[in-house]
């Protein structure tokens, strides 16, 4: 085991040679000032268009005070009255208190055209001075604004907010809404609304604003900002892991990853989801936090590769995450949707297939995956509902496969085969990345940590499970599906999975010495399950050595083509491993 070098906030230093970032209401104002100076026109447009979730109480007041401008226009004045946004996403949004639809409305939906009209002839009145647009879709009021900052937020900062009762949801007034019903209303319509908006202006940015932590601002150009996007897209690099706890969670990641020892658990960590983890680039003495997504909204080809891209689109389709179960207990009992049954219901058009991985294991650990030979399926299905109407415990024992789950075990896990992690397990869990569509069906009599029962999806869950998927089928298909499939001096490769149903393959190596690697123009995830450290070096020195730590996930674009991890650290003689994941092509499943 090793202790204290997980890195929680990785950053990428760009090479820029000029000034770009500033710090601080007094440095960002300075700098803004100047940047209308420069224009040297009579009437000067600054738009502020920002992300769902900026705190625009905040933001708004600090940039009337350092800019002084001639006329303020409030974008916000512009949208329909919150009856008629209500009336508008309702479809989408459903009466389940977890799932909905994703939607397909524009930012342009949510305002009245004559208000925007409006603010357009009210800004071209205005002959001298500076005008400021700001809001959620400011540059509708202002599309040929002289200057365009960009105020933007990670996802997982508007999560944080929610569950403060400090933000509401687009368009609402939400804040008595508790957090999981705002988090849906965001997921399903609010971020794809604004990430549409914000895809379309990325080329567009004059500067970026980061808004994720309060109190501490940080501006950067435009330029610098895309500049630091081209180069992480052409380098290994990690996200900005966050970790919450859960009903489940477990004490692995307080001691391995350095958490606060006061928490009463972790039960989460994601670290590799680049649609609510951040990204950090540094330039010089400031540090920018910008949501991860925004590289694969700008730099899609190059991060994921071109059949990737084709796939999938900007949408970055594998998932690293962890499930800590040491000291804790068994995840609720579940099933994943589907592929047809998540188009026809929720609109995506993919599924969560995944795996688990076994970081670490207790002597008492296992994984629930599949049913047990002969069982009843109208059987189980009325333990179940009987189990969710409070009558009984569901006997799991009687209906479920329990496999015994060793360190480095993996486990396969299609959609509609039922599972969970036991507990005394620490999981790598990867997967494809359709976010929330777990249907649980049996969370083992406890509460939520709100105190309430959390929700259960028993006529989901009854609709996808696969009968056929028994205990035969499971052992021979899912349970440690290891194969060699190279080897090298001081070297050996494995496929571990996934299933034949799944795109995502998975590879592990292990090693004594370097180890050479080809992301075959697509997007490698990998994490280093064994090891103290490892380094990764480009053939050509396209990139800087890269040092990652054990249990870090690192993302390789697919434009780094070849490059080799080899160890690092005090224990050179000892065995490392990484496990990597791909999306599955003719030429990628081969090493």
């Amino acid at each position: 085991m090793y202790f204290g070098n997980y890195d929680k906030s990785p950053c990428v230093t760009v090479k820029y040679s000029r000034t770009c970032a500033w710090r601080g209401w007094l440095e960002i104002g300075e700098r803004l000032n100047e940047s209308v100076r420069e224009r040297g026109k009579s009437r000067t447009v600054l738009a502020v268009d920002c992300y769902t979730g900026v705190k625009d109480e905040e933001i708004l007041p600090h940039l009337v005070r350092a800019l002084s401008p001639t006329l303020v226009i409030d974008v916000a004045q512009a949208m329909k009255s919150p009856d008629r946004i209500e009336t508008m996403v309702a479809p989408y949004l459903g009466d389940d208190p977890v799932f909905g639809k994703l939607t397909y409305l524009n930012l342009e939906d949510f305002f009245e055209a004559e208000h925007l009209a409006e603010m357009r002839r009210c800004i071209e009145s205005v002959r001298n001075g500076l005008v400021l647009a700001y809001g959620v879709g400011a540059t509708l009021a202002a599309p040929k604004a002289d200057i365009l900052v960009y105020a933007d937020l990670a996802r997982w900062e508007a999560q944080l907010r929610f569950r403060r009762d400090e933000i509401s949801n687009l368009g609402v007034e939400s804040r008595t809404v508790n957090a999981a019903q705002q988090y849906k209303r965001a997921f399903f319509v609010d971020w794809r609304v604004c990430d549409k908006h914000k895809t379309a202006l990325i080329d567009r940015w004059d500067y970026l604003l980061d808004t994720n932590t309060q109190g501490d601002p940080k501006l950067a150009t435009g330029d610098s900002v895309r500049t630091g996007l081209r180069q992480t897209a052409r380098q290994p690099f990690r996200v900005v892991p966050y970790f919450d706890m859960a009903p489940w969670g477990g004490q692995w990641m307080k001691r391995v990853c350095d958490l606060d020892p006061g928490m009463e658990n972790y039960g989460w960590c994601f670290d590799c989801v680049p649609e609510e983890n951040s990204l950090q680039l540094r330039f010089d003495d400031v540090t920018i936090e910008l949501p991860a997504i925004d590289l694969v909204f700008f730099q899609p080809r190059e991060l994921l590769g071109d059949a990737v891209h084709a796939r999938f689109g900007t949408e970055f389709p594998i998932r690293f995450d962890f499930l800590d179960t040491m000291g804790g207990g068994n995840l609720s009992f579940q099933v994943h949707p589907l592929t047809e049954y998540i188009q026809r219901h929720f609109g995506m058009h993919y599924t969560q297939d995944e795996s688990y991985y076994m970081l670490d294991a207790g002597d008492d650990s296992c994984v629930y995956l599949g049913i047990r030979e002969g069982i009843d399926p109208r059987e189980m299905a009325s333990d179940l509902y009987a189990a969710q109407r409070g009558e009984k415990r569901f006997p799991d024992e009687k209906y479920v496969n329990r496999w015994q789950a060793k360190k480095h075990d993996h486990f396969l896990i299609p959609a509609g085969t039922c599972h969970c992690s036991g507990k005394n397990g620490m999981v790598l869990e990867i997967s494809a990345t359709p976010y929330i569509f777990t249907f649980k069906m049996w969370d083992w009599g406890r509460m939520g940590l709100d105190g309430k029962p959390r929700p259960v999806h028993l006529d989901h869950g009854v609709a996808n499970i696969q009968w056929n998927r028994t205990t035969q089928w499971v052992r021979e298909n899912l349970v440690n599906r290891i194969t060699p499939i190279g080897s090298g001096p001081g070297w050996t490769a494995e496929r571990t999975g996934l299933h034949k149903r799944e795109f995502i393959e998975t590879h592990r190596h292990w090693f004594t010495d370097r180890t050479p690697h080809d992301t075959h123009d697509g997007v490698n995830v990998l994490n280093l399950v064994e090891g103290e450290a490892a380094i990764l070096e480009s053939p050509d020195n396209a990139f800087e050595p890269f040092e990652v730590h054990y249990a870090e996930t690192f993302i390789v674009p697919a434009a780094v083509g070849g490059y080799s991890i080899r160890p690092y650290g005090n224990s050179k003689s000892k065995k490392y491993a990484t496990i990597k994941a791909l999306v599955r092509t003719e030429a990628r499943t081969k090493e």
